[in-house]
């Protein structure tokens, strides 16, 4: 998987050139809407312009060389859609990143499909269409999946990578394979609205929202509370992980509480979390959870998380100094 093309010169087209440019890929970045000259050179300065722009930045914090950026925004080749026919002749992996709608998903994933080689991968990057809805516009459907990147697409690590009912098992490995080459993290989740991150972050943003709406903190106490805490302790460890960490049991009884007390049917355990409390599966403490602890050091797992807290607060320089005699 050598040449890739980003279809879809907008934000996220931008983004995923970025990473495999970056990386030492070619990149076509590939616009398919009809323009005049004028527009597409217009649109073409504009994207490689937030290109050199992100890179310098970056170079700036001291990520990589300041010299290296008029190297990485060279293996960026902008095409148009006079150039789309030869430009997926010879595509080894194409990421579609057309405007959200089933119109334009559509047209250019047919586009895509006439046109590519019979191996090659097609991803879409949709945040909001199932890919087996999009997989019927595809010709060859088993080389066809789609993969979330989070924005900033070129800056946060995660992609979720959901496979259809009809991709290629040796697909999805291959492309997972392809972007951990250009260090990003791949997770895999069957077709469902949400993904993982959007579906638990929209859920986690409307309660943030509604503490404000309910008085019950200010925004600017709302952010804190979730910059030094929430997210100091989901950056170290992963929420299904925190849980057994904490016990299953302290959720079923918390959950239960504010259930009652906030009267809102939304803060009842789930059924998985019922099912493990009944089953004695709460967690490190009782061996078994969501996670099998029977096999695990336990006591250094603990401490091999709380050397990654400590590490945390202590670059986010909050960890405390050491205690003085006080007069």
């Amino acid at each position: 998987m050598r040449n890739i093309v980003a279809l879809g010169a907008g934000r996220m087209g931008r983004g995923i050139a970025q990473v495999f440019a970056y990386a030492g890929y070619p990149v076509t970045l590939l616009d398919l809407k009809p323009r005049s000259a004028t527009a597409r050179q217009a649109l073409f300065d504009s994207a490689l312009g937030e290109i050199g722009a992100n890179l310098n930045f970056l170079a700036e914090l001291g990520v990589f060389d300041t010299a290296a950026v008029d190297g990485i925004v060279a293996r960026i080749t902008p095409a148009g859609a006079d150039a789309a026919g030869a430009v997926l002749a010879s595509a080894d992996v194409v990421f579609e990143g057309v405007p959200e709608t089933m119109e334009a998903k559509r047209e250019a994933l047919g586009i895509v499909s006439r046109h590519i080689p019979a191996q090659a991968v097609i991803a879409s990057t949709t945040s909001t269409l199932l890919v087996d809805t999009l997989a019927e516009f595809v010709e060859g459907p088993q080389r066809f999946l789609n993969a979330h990147w989070l924005n900033p697409a070129y800056l946060i690590p995660l992609v979720e990578v959901s496979p259809g009912e009809r991709t290629d098992a040796a697909i999805t490995d291959g492309f997972c394979a392809l972007l951990e080459s250009v260090g990003k993290v791949p997770v895999r989740c069957k077709a469902s609205p949400g993904y993982i991150v959007p579906r638990i972050q929209a859920i986690a943003m409307n309660e943030a929202a509604r503490l404000v709406e309910e008085g019950v903190a200010t925004a600017e106490d709302v952010d804190r509370a979730i910059r030094v805490g929430f997210g100091i302790r989901f950056a170290a460890m992963g929420m299904v992980e925190f849980i057994d960490w904490g016990g299953g049991d302290i959720l079923y009884y918390a959950a239960n509480y504010l259930k009652g007390a906030l009267n809102a049917e939304r803060y009842a355990p789930p059924d998985v979390v019922v099912h493990n409390m009944a089953e004695g599966r709460t967690g490190m403490h009782a061996g078994q959870g969501f996670y099998d602890f029977r096999a695990v050091d336990v006591e250094g797992y603990r401490r091999q998380k709380l050397g990654e807290f400590v590490d945390l607060i202590r670059h986010l320089r909050l960890l405390p100094p050491p205690m003085v005699e006080r007069p």
